[in-house]
Parts: structure tokens; sequence; C-alpha cells
């Protein structure tokens, strides 16, 4: 993705405040669909101030842009902070121009795995497109304590309000939407830094690097001798193009007590068809394959299983096995994207699975026994029937609880 550059970049569609999320009574409304006006050239001390959303997760507002914009060409992601030494080292190699340190944290929502990025609002907004960068009131939200987010992500995840949680877990944060605005490839939402620690993610475990004028590619091997094995790099011109770069070994961190402590880093390969191809090292430390109550034999995380027997004795127990059907269940651990997507579901990390497939379509209110769900969520469960585009054979688990 190059920045376009130029005088009176109006600002697009698409960069739409969400103003009034809720009225006075409480009644929620839709978000205001208008778009915002161009920036004022006027005398910003004569501009309203934008309210500060979130005081207790508030940073200081980033003021009128100031500086050049540079072209997000390359991400690299680490699992643990950056080391000062790395980054100026970094910053030496030939055809490295420009470099912003931000934080990358995966949140698991409704079944998406979807990369949130922990940033410094005056900072970061130097490596978006031009009307992006230029759009006050988007950045200004964000370091008030709200989140900048694609649009189409936000309708299918944010509620009437506005609000989004960042977290399969009761506990994790909820934040509201400030700004929909076109993201950098491969990062689907923006915070300020403020957020991080609730979120359990790092400030400065990536880093933006811009080329500027060079083509991406000619520094990629450098670079990844440079970064080590264990760092993702990917191209972002190519990511923009045909949604992830295929020659990186990218890397999810989820974050929240259950996925952060369960799954830890994530690393993985595209090898086509929709499918990825796990680090065989946590394949062989985390997939099981083991019998269960009802569905028998079934691969997923090792950490599952105790839960998941124990929902399934439950079931046995109350004498409700026959609402659990053994051959329409479809799977748990399933390393693949979600259908016609780059975004990993929870199948890839075998904490989640599909059970009575005909009769539960996604979309639908399902066929599934409301005991059975009732059951499974007192375990531990989310059921994707309670979601806002319902999904009612799906279970994943969204706390770990002691069996005893």
């Amino acid at each position: 993705m190059r920045v376009r550059r130029g005088a009176g970049v109006a600002v697009a569609a698409a960069l739409t405040l969400l103003l009034g999320a809720c009225s006075d009574s409480g009644t929620p409304v839709e978000p205001d669909p208008t778009p915002a006006s161009e920036p004022s050239s006027a005398d910003p001390s004569s501009t309203p101030a934008v309210p500060v959303a979130d005081p207790a997760h508030a940073v200081d507002p980033p003021g009128k842009r100031d500086g050049r914009l540079w072209s997000a060409d390359i991400l690299v992601q680490w699992d643990k902070p950056l080391d000062d030494a790395l980054v100026k080292r970094i910053e030496k190699l030939e055809g490295v121009a420009h470099t912003e340190r931000i934080g990358l944290g995966q949140v698991s929502l409704e079944n998406r795995v979807l990369t949130v990025a922990s940033v410094d609002p005056g900072d970061y907004r130097h490596f978006t497109q031009a009307d992006v960068a230029d759009f006050q009131e988007a950045w200004d939200r964000v370091a008030g304590g709200e989140m900048a987010i694609d649009q189409e992500v936000a309708k299918r995840l944010a509620d009437q309000d506005g609000m989004i949680r960042l977290g399969s877990d009761e506990q994790a944060p909820t934040l509201h939407v400030g700004a929909y605005t076109p993201q950098i490839p491969t990062i689907d939402m923006v915070v300020n830094t403020a957020w991080a620690g609730d979120i359990e993610m790092a400030t400065d475990n990536g880093l933006l690097i811009s080329t500027d004028d060079i083509t991406p590619a000619t520094i990629r091997k450098p670079l990844e001798k440079l970064v080590g094995k264990d760092a993702s790099v990917q191209m972002l011109d190519v990511a923009s193009r045909i949604g992830l770069d295929p020659d990186a070994k990218l890397t999810a961190i989820p974050t929240g007590d259950t996925l952060g402590s369960v799954v830890g880093t994530y690393r993985y390969r595209v090898i086509g068809g929709g499918r990825i191809a796990p680090e065989s090292s946590w394949v062989a430390a985390n997939i099981r394959t083991e019998v269960v109550p009802i569905l028998g034999s079934v691969t997923c995380h090792k950490d599952l299983f105790p839960q998941l027997r124990a929902a399934l004795l439950e079931v046995q127990q109350r004498g409700l096995s026959d609402a659990i059907h053994p051959g329409e269940y479809a799977g748990c651990y399933y390393p693949r994207f979600i259908a016609n997507t780059t975004t990993l579901s929870n199948h890839s990390f075998g904490l989640a699975l599909d059970l009575n497939v005909p009769g539960n379509g996604r979309g639908t209110v399902g066929q599934m026994d409301r005991d059975v769900v009732a059951i499974f969520k007192t375990w531990g469960f989310a059921w994707g029937g309670d979601w806002r585009y319902t999904d009612p054979m799906h279970f994943e688990l969204s706390e770990v609880k002691a069996v005893g």
C-alpha cells in the first residue's frame, strides 16, 4: 500500500464517526452514517474538542497532524517486547526509511480471531492513507479511549450502542467504536496504549516499516535474517492485494485469560485452499485425540477435554444423550481459515466444536436442545446461537474451569 500525497484530500465516505451511540433515555439508536466533514483549516483552538469517552483509558490528544506520511510496507511481529538494540539495527538496514513501534494481539470475537493494534495515535496515523491520517476526530477519539475499526468488521460485532467486547471472557473489556476507518492490511482495529493492560496485550511487540520508494520485497531476506526465525515478517503490499502474505510465517498471540493462557504463541503458514499449517511443535504440545462420552473419538486441544468431557457426561446423566447426534458432529481441531476469508477461527486452536450441523445453520435460531446449551454454558462454553449473526451448531471454550 502506498500513501496518497497532496493537499486538499477529502475525507472518504467510509470515514464515519459514530456520534450519539445511545439516546439520553437509554434507548439504543443506530450509529449516525453521515460522513464527517473535511478537516478544517481554521485555528484548531476554535474547533470544539472531542469529548473524552473513557478518562481511565485516555492518552494525550494527538493534535493536528504534523509531518509527512509513510507507506506501510512491512509489519514485523514478535511474541515479546521489542529490543531497543534490534530496532536500531533494523533502522540502519538499507532500504528501511522509517519505523513505528506498535502492540499487536489477537482477540476472539464470535469465532473470529481478529488483530488489534495498540498505538500512539499521533505517530501511528502517519502510516495510514492520507484521508485517514487527516481524519482528526478519529484520532482524538482513539486517544480518548475509543476504538477505530473497519466498518464491515464493526457491523458484524458492535451492539446497538456501538460497543464491542474484546474477547470471549465475560470480564473482557468493552470499548465504544469511535470511528469507522479503513485499516492497515492484517490489522482489524486500533486502540490506544492505555487499553493494552486490560486487553492483556503488548504495547511494543510489533514494528511497522516503511521502505518509501523501494520495493519492500528487496529487503525481506536481510530483514528476516536480522529479526530471527521466531518473528513474523509480512509484506503489506502483498497483503493489501490478496489478504495475506503467502510467504510469511504468521503469528497469532491470543489475548485474555482463556485463549491467552491456553493457546500461547501460535505460528502458522498459509498452504492454499483456505488451509493453514500450524507450527509442528505447537501441534505436538497441544493437540490430542481422545474418547469422550456420546461423540466417541475426537481431536481437540488438550485443555478442552476436561470441560468437554464434563459437559457431555452431564448431558448423558440427565438423559439428554439423544439430543446430540454423533453422526452430525463436524469436528473440533480444524486448521484452516473461516470459509472465504483469511481469518482464523477457534477451530484452528482446537478450542471449538460443531454439533448437530443439519438444522443449525448460520443465521438461524437452530434446533439445538436448549437444556444441552445450558449445560455447555455451565462448563465454560460460549454458544454461537447467542451471537448477532447466529451459529447455533458452534460451541467454543470461553472460560477455563477446574473439573474435579
